[in-house]
């Protein structure tokens, strides 16, 4: 029987011989993923009298969306999560390194034709690798916690085959924003999603990973790329697992096909208060900014701040405008500092915070005051996210981000764009 990869992976963690879209299994998880939750999580456990996970090495703890610690309180549970990640021999515990979808991608805990669940709604970006990640809550994690396993239904498969040329200045965030605006954020409720045609085949894997990222603002419960020769070649450098190219049975039976033309595409904003309300750039109108936000798990990857950096380079940030940098991970910001991108944004007045979720969950290091707008690469505006639900959230690329940062205001970023700028 032909499948999906989702199917495919459901019936391998299932041991099923094959599946098919409204079948429900009871999956076994390869990798389990929880940051400041896990603390939660363990004392629940612990209050039911279980002292042992099911298998701590398949665990990852990592603090991202509180650092650093803003309040007493979440330093408190910090150092909670500290002292239960120990007591329940977690090996694989990341402390304050980055982001966690970013980290545990980067350290090679992410392998194609894995399932993947986490404490966080963004584990969709696993997908990126050919791995079938979502996100779960604070019951369902600490069962599987306990028991390894996670009943569910499989879902049907829609596939947006991504066609066309990707003009110079339009990057894989705008593509993504686009099919939220053109298909409405519900799309893919409780589907998989598979991106695929030869725009999908050239993006690099950090493009992958912003738009299986955003694969839950349409819906998704998981969104992937086939796990291909550049797949394996990023992970081969990162570790020893043995591994093989992961996709679909070419007859795999899907509840729709769409495809999406970026030929002559322009740069995407999604505009308050909605990431399905996307306009191309040269409609959103003259709408000035006082904040412009680069991070996240969406967009916080070097390419983002190479990108930033060379828009950026002899410019200056607007005096208007406060321009806030978050690198996805401890690793990002050595590599970014290494290859000068850092240096050329401090130059410009941009400012560099420590790697962590920073601005997006709106805790600290970039809350946003009364009446205030903001521009930014993150994945959600809802109303109040980043700090006051009086203020203005935008999305957009990281280019277009930079370029707002420059201008004060929401333009298009290919008016700043050079020849030497990565797409």
């Amino acid at each position: 029987m032909a499948m999906t990869m989702a199917e495919k992976i459901l019936a391998r963690a299932s041991e099923a011989r094959s599946l098919a879209a409204g079948e429900y299994v009871t999956a076994t998880a390869d990798r389990i993923m929880a940051h400041e939750a896990f603390g939660a999580c363990a004392r629940t456990l612990l209050q039911l009298g279980i002292t042992r996970l099911f298998d701590p090495d398949r665990v990852v703890v990592i603090l991202d969306h509180y650092f650093p610690a803003p309040t007493p309180a979440a330093a408190g549970i910090h150092r909670v999560v500290r002292q239960l990640a120990e007591r329940f021999g977690i090996r694989h515990f990341l402390s304050h390194a980055g982001i966690c979808h970013q980290v545990l991608s980067e350290w090679g805990y992410i392998l194609p034709g894995h399932l993947v669940l986490g404490t966080d709604s963004h584990s969709t970006t696993y997908g990126a690798f050919g791995a079938g990640g979502t996100g779960i809550g604070l019951t369902e994690m600490s069962y599987v916690l306990a028991t390894g396993e996670l009943w569910m239904q499989v879902p049907p498969t829609i596939r947006f085959e991504l066609v066309g040329e990707q003009s110079v200045g339009l990057m894989s965030k705008d593509i993504v924003l686009h099919i939220a605006g053109a298909f409405g954020t519900e799309v893919a409720q409780y589907r998989a999603i598979e991106f695929a045609g030869p725009v999908a085949d050239r993006m690099s894997i950090a493009s992958r990973m912003t738009m299986s990222n955003m694969g839950v603002e349409l819906g998704a419960k998981f969104a992937f790329f086939v796990a291909d020769e550049q797949t394996l070649a990023y992970l081969r450098e990162r570790t020893d697992e043995r591994l093989a190219l992961f996709g679909p049975d070419p007859d795999a039976t899907y509840a729709g096909v769409h495809e999406v033309d970026v030929n002559d595409l322009e740069p995407q904003v999604a505009c308050p208060h909605n990431p399905g309300d996307v306009k191309p750039v040269s409609q959103v109108g003259d709408v000035g900014v006082d904040q412009a936000f680069l991070g996240s798990c969406t967009n916080g990857r070097l390419e983002d701040l190479a990108v930033a950096a060379q828009i950026l380079k002899g410019r200056k940030v607007h005096p208007g405008t406060r321009f806030l940098i978050t690198p996805a991970s401890q690793q990002v910001y050595l590599e970014a500092t290494a290859a000068g991108y850092i240096e050329v944004l401090l130059e410009a007045g941009a400012h560099i915070t420590p790697a962590a979720c920073g601005a997006c969950p709106g805790a600290h290091m970039g809350v946003l005051g009364t009446g205030e707008v903001c521009i930014s690469s993150t994945n959600r505006n809802f109303r109040g996210r980043m700090g006051s639900p009086e203020a203005d959230i935008y999305l957009g690329s990281p280019a277009t981000v930079a370029a707002a940062a420059v201008a004060g205001r929401i333009v298009d970023p290919r008016e700043f764009w050079t020849e030497t700028t990565l797409s």
